[in-house]
């Protein structure tokens, strides 16, 4: 059975369709990539998992329960929690002050607190009482992640991690991704770095104008159909 799932999933904004009947499935302990150039309806599809936008309560399932309804702050409390596109941190919180709101609807006793965040980015530590913005976009990136992770999630949804880093940054920021998936969250990455999530996930899914157009192991999918998928022509 999977852990998250959805099921003819559409979403609009106003009379604009963003999504149009996505079908997909998180199974407990996996890495799922979502690609797609821009528009494609990546961060549409993690706004509806995440509860940002409410849809009809069995396009989204959890545990075979249907939470497609639930707003974004009950949707937490189940375990399912965002790093948001574009980190969005509290610019007039400290470091640390970001982090501990992650906790507000944390689903109690897990892997994750302070320490355990500090631990997976000792830099955070040593600027905990520093402003949200008075970081390196690489470290923002590290706070919204271990923001996100001080909720305890079962399921962590992140958005476009590499987004505006450099190479170097990106690489430290998913060395992480191991560590977060030993503390027991399954993780949906929206990616537009192909080869990177090509290189961290254990399925992937291609997006295009709000449909799954190609869904595979990294081993299972070509280089030409990745590339028919993500742009509609062949390579």
């Amino acid at each position: 059975m999977a852990l998250l799932e959805t099921r003819g999933l559409t979403a609009h904004y106003g009379d604009f369709q963003a999504l149009f009947g996505v079908d997909m499935t998180l199974a407990k302990g996996e890495c799922v990539a979502i690609i797609g150039a821009n528009g494609a309806g990546k961060t549409s599809l993690l706004r509806s998992l995440s509860g940002v936008l409410q849809q009809q309560p069995g396009m989204v399932v959890l545990d075979d329960h249907p939470i497609g309804a639930l707003a974004a702050d009950d949707i937490v409390a189940l375990g399912i929690s965002m790093v948001p596109e574009g980190r969005r941190l509290f610019p007039s919180l400290s470091v640390e002050e970001n982090l501990l709101i992650g906790a507000y609807r944390s689903r109690g006793n897990g892997t994750w607190d302070l320490d355990a965040v500090y631990g997976l980015f000792p830099i955070l530590k040593e600027r905990r009482n520093s402003p949200g913005n008075a970081l390196s976009g690489g470290q923002q990136q590290m706070v919204a992640i271990g923001r996100a992770l001080m909720s305890n999630p079962r399921v962590l949804l992140c958005d476009e991690l590499s987004l505006g880093l450099a190479p170097v940054i990106i690489r430290d920021i998913y060395k992480a991704l191991p560590e977060i998936r030993k503390g027991g969250a399954s993780v949906i990455l929206v990616e537009q770095d192909i080869g990177q999530a090509l290189k961290v996930a254990d399925r992937v899914y291609c997006m295009m104008e709000g449909k799954v157009t190609l869904e595979g192991t990294p081993a299972d999918l070509s280089r030409d159909a990745i590339h028919k998928a993500y742009f509609g022509v062949a390579a």
